[in-house]
Parts: C-alpha cells; structure tokens; sequence
C-alpha cells in the first residue's frame, strides 16, 4: 500500500507539473479517444511501476504519447487493444505495409496463412477470421487458398479491418436479402419478397447461380443508408458507396467491397496506405534499410554485426513501452551476470 500511495503521489505532482504531457495530448484530437490512451498508460504504469519509475513518471508519459502520435504504440500490442479505436487500426496497417513492403517489391505472392503469420509477428493474438474475410475479397469467395499479392491483399485487409463492424452488418443483409428475407431494415418490397420465393427444390438447384449473380443494387442501397442512418461506428464514404453500387443492376458482396477496397478516395479517408501509384515508395524507411545495410558493409567482423544489431534496436525503441518491459525481461533472464547498463543498452 505504502508503494501505491508514493506512485499515486508520484502521479499527482507529475499532472501538476509536466506541461509536456499536455503537449503530448494536444497531438491527439478531442475526437481521438484521448481518455482511452490515459487510462491505457496509467494502467501499464501500475502494473509494471518497477520497471517505469526508475527512469521517471514525466519521462514515460512523454515516451507513451509520443509513441501514440508516431503510430508505434500498437507493436506487439493484443487484437483488442488494436481495433479499440480507427487511430490504432489505422497505425497497424500502416506499420504492417512499412514492415513488409519488400515483399510487394519483389513480387511475391503468399498464401492466407503466410499473411496471418507475418500478422502475428506483429499481433501475436491476430484472429484468422479477420484475415480469411481479407482473402475472401480478393479472391472474390473463390478459393481462399490461392495465392494472393501484398498489394491487392493489404488494400483488401485495410477495408476489412477499419470498417469490419460495419461490413459485418452489410454481409447480414446481403444473406437476408439473398435468401429473399426481409433484412432488419426499412426497404421497399420487390420481386425477391418471401410470398414470391420460388419453391424449395428450384431454390436449392438455383442457389450457386444466385450467389454469383449476388442481389439487385437499388434494394441493397436502401438498406445500406437505412444501416448508416443508425450506425455508431465508422462507415465508408455514403458517395463512394452510391457510386459502386449504380454502376451494375446486380452486384455480390465480395465484388462490392473489392470495388471499395481499389476506390481511392476511400483509401484516402482511412488514411493508412498510399496510392497505388506510391505504394512501393517510402523514402524515410528505405534511409533505415541504406544505414544498416552500410553498417553491415563496413566490416565482415563482429564489430559490423554490433552495429547492425545495435541500429535493429534503434528501430525497435520507436515501439511502445509495453515492448520494452518484456525485452528487458527476457535479457535480464538469458544473460548471466550482465551488467546494468549492458541490459539497457539492449532494450
């Protein structure tokens, strides 16, 4: 109790006297869940208060916001912790196009489980669901095991994951309006009601050449505005919906959302992902790759292996202080008598 009550007093002195954690809010709007990432940096601070207050309240602060308002702050960090709010769903897409971009460089093209394993890397808890919902755009519910590019797979996962509770609902009524029910909407009856409903036999003979041909656009427009009219998440852009969808009398999901996910001005409302014109471009991460890669040139000894390690851990520090405790966690068990400042120098 008596470790509680100095850390909370810690706390109160440094709200009272830190300006700089002010500044570091202001980065953050008012509509950016400021009170989310408070609270969030409060709790890791109690909950590993040994490891923060040795280099000082006011630092860690100043090193959380600063790593919110870099888009660093999701590394590592659990699925829900991510998707809580579209600032940290926005950082992790970017973060895993900046990771991998090489792959799209040079070609390659991985399967669903490839993709969910370099997700993990960053996610360790990464759901499959979400990452087959991904897949099954691109590849238009196909085969979902084919092989996919890191572009036309990364354009795909950015519409799923940023606005996944909402194409949730959307998948709701295209199955109800697929299957001729009236989905939890208001819209106007047409020729697919149930009292017209062919009968079951013809249904089932005819249920694979419905799905291809998917519903009719009009109705399916009336139910996704009745849907944004009383929707509390982030939904695309109303327009960029309107003009998909008048483009064809009949569309399937999955060809509705590859068009959203190629459309660029809602590639540019989410803000994550360049054009596809400079996807392959990202000129801050390539000095990163040129300043290794001249460390690692300079020496075939171990020094250069020193260095490139000790530049891989400049990177990694631009993570959260989460990432931190448990890297210093793990040297602090697999180094034998190493020093204090032996250990800091890893982290």
């Amino acid at each position: 109790m008596q470790g509680t009550d100095e850390l909370t007093e810690r706390l109160r002195n440094a709200f009272h006297n830190c300006s700089y954690i002010i500044i570091c809010l202001c980065f953050v709007s008012a509509d950016s869940n400021v009170m989310f990432y408070m609270n969030d940096a409060v709790t890791q601070l109690l909950e590993h208060k040994e490891e923060y207050t040795q280099f000082g309240v006011i630092r860690y602060f100043a090193e959380y916001f600063s790593s919110v308002k870099n888009s660093n702050h999701i590394l590592f960090r659990e699925y829900n912790y991510i998707k809580a709010t579209p600032h940290n769903r926005t950082s992790f897409i970017r973060v895993f196009w900046r990771c991998y971009r090489q792959i799209g460089k040079s070609g390659d093209v991985l399967s669903m489980q490839e993709y969910r394993s370099l997700l993990q890397l960053l996610c360790p808890d990464f759901p499959m669901e979400v990452v087959q919902s991904a897949a099954r755009i691109v590849l238009m519910d196909d085969a979902i095991d084919c092989l996919m590019s890191f572009p036309d797979f990364l354009y795909a996962f950015q519409l799923q994951l940023y606005y996944q509770e909402f194409f949730d609902s959307v998948l709701e009524i295209y199955q109800d309006l697929l299957a001729g029910k009236s989905p939890n909407t208001v819209i106007v009856p047409t020729s697919t009601s149930i009292e017209q409903l062919p009968p079951v036999a013809a249904e089932e003979n005819d249920k694979e050449e419905q799905q291809q041909d998917g519903v009719e656009t009009s109705t399916l427009a009336q139910c996704i505005e009745a849907l944004c009219d009383r929707f509390k998440h982030s939904y695309p852009s109303r327009s960029c919906m309107r003009e998909v969808l008048n483009q064809n009398d009949k569309i399937s999901y999955y060809s509705f959302l590859m068009s959203l996910a190629r459309h660029e001005t809602i590639n540019q409302t989410i803000g994550a992902l360049p054009s596809k014109a400079e996807f392959l471009i990202d000129p801050e991460m390539d000095q990163e790759l040129d300043k290794l890669i001249a460390q690692i040139s300079v020496s075939p000894g171990s020094n250069s292996s020193g260095s490139a390690v000790g530049a891989l851990k400049d990177v990694q520090r631009k993570a959260s202080p989460r990432k931190n405790i448990h890297h210093k966690r793990r040297i602090e068990v697999e180094s034998d008598g190493s020093t204090e400042e032996t250990d800091s120098s890893e982290n």
